[in-house]
């Protein structure tokens, strides 16, 4: 694992979530490391749409899997995505926000960060979610 990580926009990476605890190490970052085959590094927020493309893929993020203390996610969620499977949701218009100052630095290794900012998630300053 990656111990000084940094995020796509130079700084230090910032926690994507702690509830639900995500990660490939399920630290709450989305680090990675040589045996993160799929590379957890996008942080994003989850939306219905992404969840239904995701279960349209094969990898159901919703239902509930009390074996791996996972609940499942709810649109709003962060999560640790697979990069590959951010740039298919891309391709199929349904890619969630990204949290770029949680979203790790080797995803600019696939996607450019002129892309991840036109995704970008931020709070509004009445406190509501543009994005």
């Amino acid at each position: 694992m990656d111990d000084l990580a940094h995020n796509v926009l130079g700084g230090e990476l910032q926690a994507c979530s702690f509830d639900p605890l995500t990660g490939f190490y399920r630290d709450g970052c989305c680090h990675t490391g040589p045996d993160d085959a799929g590379t957890h590094v996008v942080c994003a927020r989850v939306t219905s749409d992404f969840l239904a493309f995701s279960v349209a893929r094969g990898n159901d993020l919703v239902t509930p899997r009390p074996q791996w203390r996972f609940a499942g996610l709810k649109p709003g969620d962060r999560w640790c995505l697979c990069v590959s499977r951010w740039l298919e949701a891309l391709e199929a218009g349904v890619a969630p926000p990204v949290v770029l100052e949680a979203t790790h630095q080797n995803t600019l290794q696939h996607v450019p960060l002129e892309v991840l900012q036109q995704h970008a998630w931020r709070k509004t300053e009445d406190g509501r979610t543009a994005g």
